[in-house]
């Protein structure tokens, strides 16, 4: 038996009783980190609530007022998660998230028309497809799509869409020879009963366990973004229908303003403007490279003109790199000279260079990194890495003075 959901993909609330709730575990991500929800699979006379299944999401909506955290099938049985327990025999009320269905509605009958007309026009078969949070892919049999191949296809499809073609769903016996020229790529191992058939009226029939649209109408628009290289030798189609086209025109809109306030110039000059500001940059870029490095070489050359020279130097500055510290360490030498340099945030993270003579940096170079908290490593009398508290930069230095003191020796 087909859910409400597939039997009618409109319907946004519903009223059903409970038929089973048992407690179970969802494994879930939060901000990137994995953890474990506890709470309870209930099973329903039927749903308007779509289990994942066919490259479509699941559907979000409340049952009596508990959010529905996820909907999947299990053989004939959705089941839906919630975090509270309903007793079974319930008369419960289940309302939809609509704007997320529309959308997924949108975008997979906007696959099935693009996969059907792609493979009209060029023969490119679809071999999966994702329906993504922003945008979606087809994954076609091909190596490559031409550029004239992907606006040649967006004005089929979006003229399919214009002559108002319908959609319809029929359920079909299993074993029906009418179901033999569908486009499938079979059926789940699980399934049983009538077999599900999407049909766009004269451009395609497909076995679909999904929600759709019930006029091509309903798309609105289909914009093509491009196409991506895929794996072994196939083309992913990027697109947009419905409503994420309408978004997505509104978010370029946006941005072209704010990009005109800032640039000082209108939309069409947009790209030039940011071209020269690049040029300029990469010139800045190397006027301050150039400035380090004579920088680096006077200081060297200020520490080995004084008549009293310490045998340990040390020097932090908050802008400078890995370079600079290596061109001030070349220019003093190390041989005589115990060097502890540093560049970045006084009292954050950072970079830091020990160099000198070998055997006191191969000593010293990880108690460096311990004090300041980092990573690094070293080779032929100099130990570089990250730290991550600068501001210890006086105990570093206390211990390469009681090392100098106890006649290169630590205590």
């Amino acid at each position: 038996m087909a859910f409400l959901c597939q039997r009618d993909s409109w319907a946004r609330q519903f009223t059903t009783r409970v038929v089973s709730c048992c407690p179970v575990q969802l494994p879930t991500k939060n901000g990137g980190k994995k953890e474990t929800l506890q709470g309870f699979h209930v099973i329903l006379e039927d749903t308007i609530l779509f289990p994942e299944g066919g490259g479509q999401p699941d559907d979000r909506g409340v049952i009596n007022g508990l959010p529905v955290l996820r909907v999947t099938r299990r053989g004939p049985d959705a089941l839906h998660f919630v975090l509270t327990p309903i007793e079974p025999g319930t008369e419960v009320q289940l309302e939809l998230d609509w704007d997320r269905r529309f959308d997924h509605m949108q975008q997979h009958s906007g696959q099935h028309l693009i996969t059907a007309v792609a493979d009209q026009m060029f023969g490119f078969k679809t071999t999966s497809w994702e329906l993504g949070q922003q945008q979606s892919t087809v994954e076609l049999e091909t190596p490559s799509m031409a550029a004239d191949q992907v606006a040649a296809l967006e004005r089929s499809v979006n003229d399919k869409i214009q002559a108002r073609i319908p959609v319809v769903v029929r359920h079909l016996a299993e074993g029906d020879a009418e179901g033999d020229g569908v486009r499938s790529r079979g059926l789940p191992d699980d399934h049983s009963g009538p077999v599900r058939i999407v049909s766009i009226e004269g451009v395609d029939a497909n076995m679909c366990c999904g929600t759709h649209v019930s006029n091509l109408s309903d798309l609105q628009v289909i914009k093509l973004l491009g196409t991506e290289k895929g794996k072994k030798n196939k083309t992913n189609l990027v697109f947009l229908a419905g409503n994420r086209v309408l978004k997505s025109l509104a978010q370029s809109h946006a941005n072209g303003k704010a990009l005109t306030a800032l640039l000082k110039q209108g939309p069409e000059e947009h790209v030039e403007a940011v071209k020269r500001l690049q040029n300029s940059l990469k010139q800045l870029q190397k006027n301050n490279l150039n400035l380090q490095r004579d920088l680096a070489v006077l200081i060297a050359q200020q520490f080995k003109s004084s008549p009293a020279r310490d045998p340990v130097f040390v020097l932090h500055r908050k802008d400078g790199d890995s370079e600079f510290m290596n061109i001030v360490a070349n220019e003093i030498g190390t041989e005589e000279t115990l060097l502890f340099l540093s560049v970045g945030d006084e009292k954050a993270a950072g970079l830091f260079l020990l160099a000198g003579p070998t055997e006191a940096v191969e000593k010293l170079g990880p108690r460096v990194a311990e004090l300041l908290e980092g990573k690094g490593a070293g080779k032929c009398g100099r130990y570089q890495g990250k730290a991550t508290r600068m501001s210890r930069r006086e105990a570093v230095k206390a211990v390469l003075w009681e090392f100098i003191n106890h006649g290169g020796s630590e205590q």
